[in-house]
């Protein structure tokens, strides 16, 4: 019987592509992929084993941690730290990197993660995932700093997600190689490639914003869904669908499969905040840019291209702007205009 093309297999033979390559990006790969199993298994299962509510705590952005968020940031925690794979860890949920044990192996890269993106959702049951950036270690550092994960998201060595739904999905991109989806065969616990290649059309009749913030959008966002809204009879000729989950990475798959532009932009509600946009840059922004580029689309603040940026701060916030390219690019004009 055909088993198909496992997560391994397809990094294993890409590897074989690059010179000087040593097999630990694959191991890094392996790592996730057991974080994300093992997350696929407490998702599905749930208020059956007590993990579904709230914590109790915050997190550094001031927001309300589930059960789940402190769990699954645990998972991935101990999945990476112990196998000589990663040389320091920084997850969303924490207000520092994480420093490896002092008798753990060190590896050359550096991973950035979402354990549980999307966790207002769980307790309704609605698709939630974890996303994670890869980013290579300076040179010799076996104890990195705040400001050795501040690299331009172009500098990603690869980003991915996996997303718990009807079905569990990983999909990574690299550098230059673009776009692959696998889905978990649950049966016999691997990641099967099940879409290759993944190419994000260029045109949409889809959006997704959250629509409640309407009165606090700048003008050049209210343009766009205005003229999105009027439809047939409006300046764009065609009637468009409007889309929110609100949880990124399921707004990010239904772009890489159907095709659709996602908005997150910078309003005045923000602004009063001081806070620059509401995504974070080095845990969303940053690896979800990289995968739709690298499916051609397109991802920007609505002012940059996102994947240019210098961050900031490990837990700097932005504007975004992504999906299929030339809607993008048409927000990119008005905001220019």
């Amino acid at each position: 019987m055909h088993i198909g093309t496992t997560l391994t297999n397809y990094i294993i033979e890409t590897q074989r592509q690059i010179q000087g390559a040593t097999g630990e990006f694959t191991g890094l790969l392996n790592d996730i992929a057991v974080a994300c199993k093992k997350i696929s298994d407490l998702v599905n299962k749930g208020d059956l084993i007590g993990v579904l509510g709230s914590a109790g705590s915050e997190n550094v952005q001031g927001e309300t941690q589930k059960k789940l968020d402190v769990i699954t940031n645990e998972v991935f925690i101990e999945a990476l730290a112990h196998n000589g794979h990663v040389a320091g860890l920084a997850s969303e949920e924490m207000d520092e990197i994480y420093q490896l044990p002092a008798d753990a192996p060190r590896g050359h890269y550096l991973v950035l993660f979402d354990p549980l993106d999307g966790s207002s959702n769980i307790d309704v049951n609605v698709s939630v995932g974890t996303i994670f950036s890869i980013i290579k270690a300076p040179p010799g550092v076996t104890q990195p700093t705040t400001e050795d994960f501040l690299k331009p998201g172009a500098e990603q060595c690869a980003a991915g997600y996996c997303l718990y739904g009807p079905s569990t999905m990983m999909v990574f991109a690299t550098r230059d190689r673009g776009a692959q989806m696998f889905t978990l065969d649950k049966d016999f616990g691997e990641f099967l490639l099940t879409h290759e290649n993944v190419q994000i059309p260029e045109d949409t009749s889809e959006f997704a914003i959250n629509a409640s913030n309407s009165r606090f959008w700048e003008p050049p966002v209210k343009r766009y869904v205005d003229e999105c809204l009027a439809g047939k009879e409006g300046p764009r000729g065609k009637d468009f669908n409007m889309r929110w989950v609100a949880s990124m990475v399921a707004e990010v798959h239904r772009i890489l499969t159907r095709g659709g532009v996602f908005m997150y932009p910078l309003d005045e509600k923000l602004k009063a905040k001081d806070q620059g946009g509401k995504l974070r840059l080095m845990y969303e922004a940053n690896p979800m840019s990289l995968i739709i580029e690298q499916a051609g689309g397109a991802s920007s603040t609505g002012r940059e291209r996102i994947l240019t940026m210098q961050p900031e701060g490990i837990h700097q916030r932005v504007p975004v702007v992504l999906g299929s390219k030339n809607e993008v690019e048409r927000l990119i004009s008005y905001h220019l205009d």
